[in-house]
Order: structure tokens, then sequence, then C-alpha cells
């Protein structure tokens, strides 16, 4: 099984995104993406971004996940 984490994009240079997560800042690859902005937030996988999401399905996902962090 994957999983994709949302990520908020917070700079942008050339084909690559700095993105946050959870406090953390990762550097992903956007190619597989147009038109992203800083204060999208995309779904990422293995180091790509692989699809934009909406901020509320993007916020909705991150408590879901940090509920499952917990009860783990």
């Amino acid at each position: 099984m994957c999983l994709g984490i949302p990520a908020k994009v917070i700079s942008i240079e050339e084909s690559m995104a700095d993105v946050e997560v959870g406090g953390a800042i990762r550097k992903v690859n956007i190619q597989l993406l147009s038109e992203v902005k800083i204060g999208d937030y995309v779904l990422l996988h293995a180091g790509f971004a692989i699809q934009k999401i909406d901020e509320k399905e993007a916020e909705e996902t991150l408590k879901l996940l940090e509920e499952l962090y917990e009860v783990c």
C-alpha cells in the first residue's frame, strides 16, 4: 500500500519546492504538476508532488494521520 502525505508549498525554485509537513521542511520535485504556487497544498509520494489538493482536504487528512499516530 502507498501513502500520500499532504504538504503546503512554502517556496519554489524551478522544478523543486520546499514543502512543510508537521513542522518539518522537505524539498520535493514538482515536475509532475502544472501551475504549482506558494501556498498550494500538494500530495507527496516518494519525493514527488503527485497531485494538488484543496486546503480543507489537506487539513482533514493531516488530522486523521495525527490521530492514527497517537493511537499507535
